[in-house]
């Protein structure tokens, strides 16, 4: 599903700073895994490595077999839309849109028609608690709730790779709980890979496997 091979990215300036160097992972579908590390260590830096919205210096990045280093701004834009979710600690949910607007946007997005994608909208609000709320407007939601709406839009196009950047970073600990066990349980029902990134060992917990980002890559936790 996702391979990385020798990932590594440097910021040039006045105090050149190696961020990654030599990232490999695997990451077959279905497959949940957490990513920590200590702050400022690159976790954000290698999710947007893999969503093409930043370049490595060296290393290969293939989803499903396709290698995004060698594609152009166009196409990675494109791949995005179609095979990538992504929820993240702020939620980005549209103020102005009800909440079946939100979720539909991405298949609006892959031209899927209106009718159609309405359905899979509603539908999607339904596998995540949130059924009969589809016109609801994001003002009158709990974080827990919006943040079940952000896991709902990035799954109804049925994304091959969900990447998540500490998804309940805002949120008590009751509905934390609660989103990462829905979290994992629409990956595994969608056999959507997934990547976490997060701070806190009880995301990380739930998680397949925990890997941790440090200056000469991953490694497995102990």
């Amino acid at each position: 599903m996702l391979l990385l091979n020798k990932l590594s990215k440097t910021y040039a300036g006045a105090r050149s700073r190696s961020v990654l160097r030599d990232v490999d992972l695997v990451l077959a579908a279905g497959e949940y895994v957490a990513v920590m590390g200590e702050s400022g260590i690159g976790k954000s830096t290698l999710l947007n490595l893999i969503a093409g919205l930043d370049a490595p210096d060296r290393g290969s990045i293939r989803l499903d077999g396709v290698e995004l280093t060698g594609l152009d701004d166009d196409e990675l834009t494109l791949l995005r839309r179609e095979r990538m979710g992504f929820v993240f600690q702020a939620f980005h949910i549209l103020p102005y849109l009800s909440l079946a607007q939100n979720v539909a946007l991405p298949l609006i997005l892959n031209r899927v028609a209106e009718h159609d994608a309405a359905a899979r909208a509603h539908a999607m609000l339904a596998a995540v608690g949130l059924e009969g709320r589809e016109a609801s407007m994001p003002r009158e939601l709990s974080g827990g709730e919006l943040q079940r709406v952000a896991i709902a839009r990035a799954l109804v196009h049925r994304p091959k790779l969900l990447l998540a950047d500490e998804p309940t970073g805002n949120l008590d600990p009751e509905s934390a709980a609660q989103v990462l066990s829905l979290l994992r349980e629409q990956v595994k029902t969608r056999q959507a890979a997934c990547i976490l990134v997060t701070h806190s060992q009880a995301a990380a917990a739930t998680a397949d496997r925990i890997l941790i980002l440090g200056a000469h890559g991953l490694r497995e936790s102990a």
